[in-house]
């Protein structure tokens, strides 16, 4: 079959001898129409979802939710965080607000926490020891706030507070401990040049100013929103997203102290289309040189490289038609197919190139140094082409969709390289000929190492099965991330935040979701999954119906009865007077609180805060506009008081409700317009940890195998694409084997090929292990190059191995065991570069391809050739 096939290319390559320029010219006019065609008609769809198979059971369930519920699908979280719950409230509401008009971008945007129906029951929603615990201390607080009603100015304040700290007689109702610690903090931060609000809403509904170390948590408030998404874009959400950070910096810009973070899962996959984008621009330029440099070094010929580049170039174009043909577009997977063409197509080139030139420094003619470089590689690159083929071609039937899609480019693109290899570059070896060639001569290569693969023939054996055996023992700890979000630049926006969020047991985006036929079926799933260590509440719509509403409700209506009419009274308008004589005032309050031991606040919160003003007056006088300084502690201090009490009104005024009576925008959550039940199951434990993660979807699955959610997908995504793996090599394996039997006709021969290869993948994935780079949804895309690597250097080897002629040859020093280097290097530096991009999900698979490429050398050119037993 080798001999018909050498017979079959030497007479076509005879017949483009005779007319190049004609080849030429047909291969560039169907280089320029499918180039045309290419652009026409290649899409890009950039729809993750679309990845895997619609048909599998995960994505079936996750289709059924979006389905369900197409507002909390696709959505961007922005976490809205201040130093005070107030300021995180109006930023987050005019977030919302905006998110909203925009509506060119966004198809709808909320906050899960926080609208008219939540501020009206708020107090309906506390447990009765804690409304009874509120309700006394607005009691206590009562006289206080009826004063601020009628005297709302820092002079107010201060004088009620002066004088209540020097009431001896007298037991205070109001501890004024948290009040003056508030007011030293924001007098400690003006001091500072730092403007901080007070917040009067953790002074009325905590014990202890700044006591919790729930803080954080309560400083935050959670914005969603519906990008419009575009998957014909490489960046499907660019316009949201740009749009959304214009606004939150709009917002951010009227309050120094206040941030807006944006993330979830859209969020996450742009900044992860952008950051490879970033490292692939990065790792081209630097493998662009690399690859020149090195293709140069095996060359040594600038017309040579240039033709090498020509072929590269057509094949390329080719490939891509070909896609466009096949496929119709690409994906964020299938878009790699030029990058695997360049690893693989090019070593084609490179080998023909170095025959030819090996021809040519011997003496031959231009057209005997043609068809010899085609007779003695010719049939052995077709069945590289072949068995790199099928490796490719082997993830067809899987349900890994992308890699699918990636094997019917890159497997088609194998035979367009091999084809442009056998024919447009011969026409140009006639056209363009090199001359005057020196033979590339390694003077300086000791003969030790030419003949080490055979002088030492069975020491590379026993420990070439040595590290075989080890590496088996290694593989038992190899494992597979599944968390996408570990593939991400770690310090990326969008990273850190959800890393954050996914601490949290009630904001974590790694919650999972159940659907149920009705609402007796929803509280039945709840049940059942209360008592799991994993989970930390279940939320239904029945969740938001208050309980022991007639109780609660008698105790408010006695707070609104004595409160409201102060409260509906409140001047919001601020005095902005007399702040200086107010604060000078005060501190002689404070003095002689001091002196005379005030039972009332702590002597040492008295002696902070009474040097703190005095501080304070005097940098404030010092400067040229004193009356600035004492104007900006008033708003400091007072600023946020109207809002409050426009909450605490508003709560006030809470109404008995049942299931029916909650609002359309709060049912539309839970409620599907087909009448489903959703059911949130919330994280008891950090989901950053893989078992925490493992642990929570076990347990939640274990009672609904319906759920849906990111961890869910997380998971069995994983489990999905390690299924396809393991099918597609185990078939492509079969398929080599058979196909190499078929072609060799000796079991010996066909275990030689084999074994360099099995062997470099044990000792890749063992390596990946000692260096805890496990394989990821990224780095496991590397293995078909690594496939097609393995095969074609073991190929090449065995042909110029059995075939050599001249006892003289020497297989190391041949144009052979240099095609393989230099391509082998070329590819190395093309892809190990990405090792050095911010992106974690590249970098993995630079790495991974960087030890498996080098290993796969090591083992075509060291261990095939001492497991041979021919010596040279």
């Amino acid at each position: 079959m080798s001999s018909f096939f050498n017979t079959l290319i030497g007479w076509c390559e005879r017949q483009i001898m005779r007319c190049p320029w004609t080849l030429l010219l047909l291969s560039l006019l169907l280089c320029g129409a499918t180039l045309y065609y290419t652009i026409k008609n290649l899409e890009i769809n950039t729809n993750t979802a679309e990845m895997l198979s619609p048909n599998l059971p995960f994505q079936q369930n996750q289709a059924h939710f979006n389905q369900a519920f197409p507002e909390d699908a696709t959505t961007i979280i922005f976490v809205v965080q201040a130093d005070t719950p107030e300021e995180s409230s109006q930023a987050a509401g005019k977030l919302a607000e905006q998110l909203n008009k925009a509506n060119d971008r966004f198809d709808s945007a909320y906050i899960p926490t926080d609208n008219a129906f939540f501020r009206q029951q708020a107090l309906l929603y506390l447990d009765q020891n804690d409304l009874d615990n509120f309700a006394k201390k607005l009691t206590d607080a009562q006289p206080f706030i009826g004063h601020m009603a009628q005297n709302y100015h820092l002079e107010g304040l201060l004088g009620s507070i002066g004088q209540a700290l020097n009431q001896r007689n007298n037991a205070l109702p109001m501890d004024l401990n948290p009040i003056l610690l508030a007011i030293d903090d924001a007098l400690k931060n003006q001091l500072n040049g730092q403007s901080h609000y007070l917040s009067w809403q953790n002074i009325l509904s905590t014990d202890n100013y700044k006591s919790t170390a729930a803080e954080t948590q309560f400083n935050r408030t959670i914005v969603i929103a519906k990008p419009k998404m575009h998957f014909n874009e490489m960046l499907p959400a660019d316009v949201a997203l740009s749009a959304a950070r214009e606004i939150s910096h709009a917002i951010m810009a009227e309050n120094p102290s206040l941030s807006i973070r944006i993330t979830g899962e859209t969020a996450l996959e742009h900044e992860e289309l952008e950051s490879v984008t970033k490292g692939a621009t990065f790792s081209g330029l630097l493998s662009l040189v690399l690859v020149f440099a090195i293709q140069w070094i095996g060359l040594r010929s600038i017309r040579l490289l240039i033709t090498t580049y020509i072929v590269l170039v057509m094949g390329l174009i080719l490939t891509a038609g070909f896609a466009a043909i096949t496929v119709g577009h690409l994906n964020v997977i299938s878009i790699a197919f030029a990058s695997l063409y360049i690893g693989l197509g090019v070593d084609y080139a490179i080998h023909i190139c170095l025959h030819y030139r090996e021809g040519k420094a011997d003496g031959l003619s231009n057209s005997g140094a043609i068809l010899i470089s085609i007779r003695d590689v010719g049939s052995s690159l077709f069945l590289c082409a072949l068995a790199t083929a099928i490796g490719f071609f082997a993830f067809i039937p899987t349900d890994y969709a992308g890699v699918s899609e990636l094997g019917i480019i890159s497997g088609g693109g194998i035979f367009i390289g091999l084809i442009i290899s056998l024919t447009v570059l011969p026409a140009l070896f006639c056209v363009f000929p090199v001359n005057d060639v020196k033979p590339i001569r390694s003077p300086l290569t000791p003969a030790f190492v030419i003949t080490f693969p055979f002088r030492y023939s069975t020491g590379i054996k026993i420990v070439s099965i040595l590290l075989g055996i080890g590496a088996c023992f290694v593989l038992t700890h190899l494992t597979f991330d599944y968390n996408p979000i570990n593939l991400r630049d770690p310090n990326s926006e969008s990273v850190l935040t959800i890393k954050e969020l996914l601490q949290s047991k009630t904001e974590s985006p790694f919650a999972l979701t159940a659907l149920a036929n009705n609402l007796e079926a929803a509280d039945k799933i709840t049940t059942q999954l209360k008592p799991q260590p994993s989970v930390h509440e279940t939320i239904t719509l029945a969740s938001f119906v208050a309980k022991n509403q007639d109780e609660k409700l008698a105790t408010i209506e006695d707070l609104n009865l004595m409160l409201g009419g102060q409260l509906k009274n409140f001047d919001n308008t601020l005095d902005t007077a007399n702040q200086q004589t107010a604060l000078i005032k005060f501190n002689e309050a404070l003095k002689k609180a001091i002196v005379e031991k005030s039972p009332n606040v702590p002597q040492q919160t008295l002696q902070q805060l009474q040097q703190r003003i005095e501080a304070f007056i005097k940098q404030a006088d010092a400067t040229q506009t004193p009356a600035a300084s004492y104007v900006q502690l008033e708003k400091n201090i007072l600023g946020l008081l109207p809002f409050t009490i426009e909450r605490l009104r508003t709560s006030l005024t809470a109404i008995p409700f049942e299931l029916d009576d909650l609002p359309s925008d709060i049912r539309s959550h839970w409620i599907s317009a087909t009448g489903l039940y959703r059911v949130l199951i919330t994280p008891e434990k950090d989901q950053n940890r893989p078992e925490n993660l493992k642990e929570f979807v076990t347990q939640v699955q274990a009672i609904d195998n319906t759920v849906s959610g990111l961890p869910i997908i997380n998971q069995a995504g994983g489990d999905a694409i390690v299924k396809a793996f393991i099918n597609a090599f185990s078939g492509a394996f079969i398929a080599i084997v058979v196909l190499l039997l078929l072609m060799y006709r000796s079991i010996r021969k066909t275990l030689l090929v084999i074994m360099p290869l099995l062997l470099a993948a044990l000792l890749t994935g063992a390596t990946n292990v000692l260096l805890d780079n496990p394989f990821n949804f990224a780095n496991i895309i590397a293995l078909p190059l690594l496939l097609g690597m393995g095969i074609d250097s073991s190929i090449l080897i065995m042909h110029r191995h059995h075939s050599s002629s001249g006892e003289d040859e020497n297989l190391l020093q041949s144009s052979t065991t240099r095609g393989i280097i230099f391509s082998s290097v070329t590819t190395l530096c093309s892809f190990s570069s990405l090792a050095f991009t911010a992106h974690q999900g590249m970098a993995s698979m630079g790495l991974v391809l960087a030890i498996g490429l080098t290993f796969t050398v090591m083992c075509s050119l060291i261990v095939l050739p001492a497991f041979s037993g021919k010596r040279i």
